[in-house]
């Protein structure tokens, strides 16, 4: 049974101070900013050396190298329609807001800053609505490959069921 109070989302994390909770926010959002650059150069490599995508993405899968990212998002890359329903810019925005944290915090961060230069660049060449995952046009344009199978859905579904899970227990 639902909870009577309104739930958004399954999982419940108190994260603490005022503030901590969009602090995390983007830190997440830019880990699968850079898991998509990271998945994006995989199947990229893999298109160009000829090994089969729907073979490929299994594997990924399948391997210590598999995320939510590759599982949600390579579909959609694989598919074509590379549909998520969140553009580059929004990619660019999020990960500025990270690197502006670190930053604050005395850290320079080398990743986060490739991960912002490679979505600059994304934005540059297709525009700052482009569907992030078009990302991996750099690729397909540079190396004169496509980096589509049949087989993979148009559109990221989300077919857990609607069901109020619980707080999420911090491991102390």
């Amino acid at each position: 049974m639902l909870p009577l109070f309104g739930v958004m989302g399954r999982r419940v994390l108190h994260t603490g101070e005022l503030g901590s909770a969009s602090q995390l926010k983007v830190m997440t959002n830019f880990l699968a900013s850079a898991n998509l650059i990271a998945v994006t150069e995989a199947l990229a490599a893999c298109a160009k050396v000829g090994l089969d995508l729907g073979i490929a993405y299994e594997a990924i899968a399948a391997s210590s190298g598999n995320s939510f990212v590759h599982e949600t998002e390579g579909q959609v890359i694989l598919n074509g329609s590379r549909d998520i329903n969140f553009a580059m810019d929004l990619v660019k925005k999020d990960v500025g807001l990270f690197i502006a944290m670190a930053k604050e915090a005395g850290m320079e961060l080398e990743l986060g800053n490739l991960v912002a230069e490679i979505f600059d660049d994304g934005i540059e060449r297709y525009g700052p609505r482009e569907w992030s995952p078009n990302i991996i046009k750099r690729s397909e344009d540079d190396y004169n490959i496509e980096v589509i199978t049949p087989g993979f859905p148009a559109e990221m579904l989300d077919d857990e069921p609607e069901e109020f899970v619980g707080e999420i227990r911090v491991r102390h």
